[in-house]
């Protein structure tokens, strides 16, 4: 899940901003239930606005914190499991991509492998110049992983949510290593 959100945040620090703009929760693609179809293991939670600031309220000292979620109108993860490598079907992870490519987001990671076999795609949305919306999918031999943050969202902003809702904290440019085994 670590890696998901790191590649997010690398993601979003390559997209230029210009301006802020409102976002839209886009529609969860349907690759994605057919994805959950044959997880053995599901987690799966999203957060609204108003989710977000409570839960902000929990580090009273972090104004910075406070000021992103100001501009975060979502987060969504899904996480999935299955018992064996392989047992989600390819056609089910092209589908997402393709319904990413056909509404106009911007691919801006395209099937990043990493040392230990993950694959990542990574797509923002803009809306006047702006990252509205962003989306990582990330697969292993017998996961996926699946996240969306929606709203006004700049590379600073990401980088000040790092340790927070699941998000890695980065330090000195680097990922802190997660306990995940």
């Amino acid at each position: 899940m670590r890696t998901v959100l790191f590649l997010l945040l690398m993601g979003i620090c390559v997209v230029e901003l210009h301006s802020q703009a409102q976002a839209q929760q886009p529609a969860t693609p349907r690759g994605i239930d057919a994805l959950r179809q044959t997880a053995s293991s599901k987690t799966e939670f999203t957060l609204d606005h108003s989710m977000l600031v409570l839960a902000s309220k929990l580090d009273p000292g972090d104004e910075d914190l406070r000021r992103v979620i100001a501009g975060v109108s979502g987060v969504e993860v899904h996480s999935f499991r299955y018992p064996r490598p392989g047992m989600y079907t390819p056609e089910a992870l092209n589908s997402v991509k393709d319904e990413y490519r056909s509404g106009g987001w911007k691919q801006i990671v395209n099937n990043h492998k990493d040392s230990k076999g993950a694959v990542a795609d990574a797509w923002v949305r803009m809306e006047n110049d702006a990252v509205s919306n962003v989306a990582v999918l990330l697969t292993r031999a017998s996961e996926v992983d699946y996240v969306v943050v929606s709203g006004s969202i700049s590379p600073m902003d990401m980088s000040h949510l790092g340790g927070h809702f699941g998000i890695p904290k980065i330090e000195g440019g680097v990922m802190v290593p997660n306990e995940r085994k």
